[in-house]
């Protein structure tokens, strides 16, 4: 992989768990070669404790975290992206702003671990079973030769990737 430093945006309703997840994951995992970025079109405007709490205890970053809306990437100044990938399905079937640049886009729907029902430990449990899908594709994807691969190859390979184990089905309602 070059030096080249890729911005990376990702996409759910509500901005408060499953796109906070992956911004931390990447954060930490793809730290040489990736910025990550995290927002929503509805944000709820906090974090979703459980979210912090699987975060801390995994030993990934939980500083700066905050939910807010997609439109702060839509601005003149805000960080060009090069991909742009939504995380629940609800963030997928909106109209987004247009990003500047022309970003590759995904949809790696994920189910929403802010909608299990239960014990703390049940919706933990959620939040780690969340974590642990995001991180198995952000994994994969840190690990493509990006510069060697054309853009039609990258876009499928990127939408392979969001059909791995652990994409929802069109059940969740916010993120």
């Amino acid at each position: 992989m070059s030096d080249r430093i890729y911005n990376v945006l990702f996409l759910c309703t509500g901005n408060s768990a499953r796109s906070i997840l992956a911004e931390s994951i990447l954060r930490k995992d793809g730290r040489h070669h990736f910025r990550s970025f995290s927002a929503g079109s509805e944000p709820k405007g906090v974090v979703n404790p459980f979210a912090i709490k699987v975060l801390r205890s995994l030993d990934y970053p939980t500083d700066n975290l905050r939910s807010k809306s997609w439109q702060e990437f839509a601005r003149p100044d805000a960080p060009v992206m090069d991909f742009v990938f939504t995380v629940c399905d609800n963030a997928a079937g909106e109209s987004c702003p247009v990003w500047p640049g022309q970003p590759m886009t995904a949809h790696w729907g994920v189910e929403d671990p802010a909608e299990v029902e239960g014990t703390d430990i049940e919706k933990e449990a959620a939040f780690v079973a969340a974590f642990r899908y995001l991180k198995n594709r952000i994994s994969i994807f840190t690990s493509l030769p990006l510069r060697g691969i054309d853009k039609l190859s990258l876009g499928t390979k990127l939408r392979e990737i969001g059909r791995m184990d652990g994409s929802s089905s069109g059940r969740d309602k916010a993120g």
